[in-house]
């Protein structure tokens, strides 16, 4: 198979800081996550290491020596519900269209399923057809739709529901 320009390794603590750029970047775009710019620093850093301490299946994109992208899948916290977690992802902008979300979804998916989860949800704005598709792609079925969801600089946006049953 030939390299494709990337490596999907788990997030670890040396990432942290990369990570947190990367998101930052992402979340500045004003239209893919629900946050506008990423927290600061100490609250990330506790974040992640909250995550890896839980067994998150938590991982991120690696290409030209620095963080790109990732994806994790954080478990709810209730009893009831605790077979099932929220998939986040992101990808900067230069770093699209290479297959790297694809790939971590595949890895981040696999890591939900060995940590016994049964079931993983997210949300996606409506106008994010190209997030849309890819979710679908991976087996992602649209159970609702969020209106109202998101309001960014006064504006509001509707979001669909979706989730994947996992085997």
């Amino acid at each position: 198979m030939t390299d494709p320009g990337f490596s999907i390794v788990p997030i670890a603590e040396e990432h942290i800081e990369a990570f947190r750029d990367c998101f930052d970047e992402v979340a500045r775009e004003r239209r893919y996550l629900a946050m506008l710019e990423a927290r600061p620093l100490e609250q990330v850093r506790e974040f992640v290491l909250g995550n890896i301490r839980a067994n998150a299946p938590a991982f991120v994109a690696v290409a030209d020596g620095s963080v790109v992208g990732w994806c994790d899948v954080l478990p709810k916290p209730w009893v009831t519900i605790t077979h099932s977690g929220v998939l986040g992802m992101g990808v900067r902008a230069a770093y699209r269209g290479r297959g790297i979300g694809g790939a971590l979804m595949e890895v981040t998916l696999a890591g939900a399923r060995n940590r016994g989860l049964t079931r993983v949800e997210l949300t996606v704005r409506v106008d994010n057809e190209r997030a849309k598709r890819l979710y679908e792609g991976v087996g992602f079925v649209v159970e609702g739709l969020c209106r109202n969801h998101m309001r960014v600089d006064g504006r509001y946006y509707d979001s669909y529901l979706m989730a994947l049953l996992l085997d």
